[in-house]
Order: C-alpha cells, then sequence, then structure tokens
C-alpha cells in the first residue's frame, strides 16, 4: 500500500512527505533565535512579496464581503448550508465573497457564491494542518504570513460575516472591531450570525468589558446577532436594497 505522506500547498508549491518543511514561515518569523541578522532581512523581501501578489490579484476584484467561520464544520452540519446560502445571497447582490479559502465554512460560502456564478475568492495560509484550499474558487492565494492575509481581508472587503467558528475566527472577528473603534478603518458593517452560538460572548462583552469600563456601549451595540439570512443581507447591503 502506497503511504500517505500528507500534503501541503505553499505559495504555488505542492509539498508531500519529506518535502514539507519542519516549521511553517510565519512559526520561523516568531521564534527567537541568534540568526535574526541575517536571516529577517532578507525575509523582508517575500514578506514585500506577498503584499504585492495580494495588492495586484485583489485591486480588481470590486465590491466585496468576508466570511467568517470555522473550517472543522463538515457538508451535513445545518451551518455548511446557512454559509452557503450566504455566499449565495451575497453573489447574487453582485458582491464578490471572500474567505480563508479552506474547508468547512469557508468552503460553504464560497461554494455558495462559485454556484450563484459568483466571484469566490479564497485566501489561503500555510498552516501544519486542515488547510488545504477548497475547490469552489474563482480566484485563491496563498500566504505565508497571517500579517500579509489579515491585510487583504480589511483592505478589500466592505463588510463581514461571523459564523460560529474557533479561535481563527475569534481572532479575524476582533480584529475588525479593534480598527473599527480605533477609526483606522472605515465603518463597514459586521454581522455575526448563529444567536445561541455568540450570545453568550456578547453578553460577557456587555456585563464585564463595558460594565468595568474597558470598552464604550457603542463598541458592541453596533453589532448585530441574528439568525436570519435576510437581515444579514440587508445589513450588509443597504444601498443594494
Amino acid at each position: 500500500m502506497q503511504k500517505d505522506y500528507g500534503v501541503r500547498e505553499q505559495s504555488g508549491v505542492i509539498r508531500r512527505g519529506p518535502q514539507i518543511p519542519d516549521m511553517t514561515a510565519d512559526e520561523k518569523f516568531l521564534q527567537s533565535n541568534g540568526d535574526w541578522k541575517s536571516s529577517d532581512p532578507w525575509r523582508v523581501m517575500r514578506i514585500q512579496s506577498e503584499f504585492v501578489e495580494g495588492f495586484e490579484n485583489l485591486a480588481t476584484l470590486g465590491p466585496a464581503i468576508s466570511v467568517f467561520g470555522s473550517a472543522r464544520t463538515g457538508p451535513s452540519h445545518p451551518n455548511y448550508d446557512l454559509a452557503r446560502a450566504i455566499g449565495r445571497r451575497l453573489a447574487e447582490k453582485d458582491l464578490a465573497v471572500i474567505t480563508g479559502g479552506g474547508p468547512g465554512l469557508m468552503e460553504a460560502a464560497n461554494r455558495g457564491a462559485y454556484e450563484a456564478g459568483g466571484v469566490s475568492v479564497g485566501l489561503g495560509i500555510e498552516l501544519p494542518f486542515e488547510q488545504a484550499m477548497n475547490q469552489y474558487l474563482t480566484l485563491g492565494i496563498m500566504f505565508r504570513y497571517f500579517f500579509a492575509r489579515k491585510t487583504m481581508f480589511l483592505k478589500y472587503s466592505q463588510g463581514f460575516v461571523v459564523l460560529p467558528g474557533g479561535f481563527g475566527t475569534l481572532d479575524e472577528l476582533f480584529e475588525a472591531l479593534v480598527l473599527e473603534q480605533t477609526s483606522k478603518v472605515t465603518k463597514f458593517p459586521i454581522v455575526m450570525v448563529g444567536t445561541s452560538y455568540w450570545s453568550g460572548l456578547i453578553d460577557w462583552i456587555t456585563t464585564t468589558m463595558v460594565a468595568q469600563g474597558f470598552i464604550e456601549p457603542e463598541d458592541i451595540a453596533s453589532i448585530p446577532l441574528t439568525d436570519d439570512i435576510d437581515e444579514a443581507i440587508d445589513i450588509l447591503t443597504p444601498e443594494k436594497d
């Protein structure tokens, strides 16, 4: 029987077995070692190339909405159908759909946009697990560095849909909230979909963070929480109604 070595796609290069590096580029970049004086200046060129490639390929994308959610939610889960429907509805509004390009709810949103004949974008990331690009993309870009990838989400999205997910989804949610709170970006709609999943987080933010003065009530009051696809789309596309 042929051995299953696994596969990793890295910036357009596919690696299997012993060709898969022991560490991701982000891990190498963030680790402390004595080689930083010689390696980091050269690493800047690779980082620059990721920004250039992202800007070049996304500059003509047009209006787009990013959809965030779990990579671990399979097609049999109700949230998969929900994400697929959201992707389809956004495409029907002539909006490109941007996801992390992976499986789960990312795949579902891309699939909905793809099946509707829309623009379906995946911004992939080099990870040691669970992050192969899905098959429903009209444009896919792989990144080595999270910070370069995050910039593309924020620069080319006019709004965000946040579906149930893990640490990665929370990271993307709070990145957008911080930039909006600090006026680093023009105000854009953020819709959290899944009341049973997100209501505990919203309650904690309200009863703890707001109550103790760490954030202002308006920092969270403007973020809709819904289970209704129509409501979510209306919030994201008010000018298209």
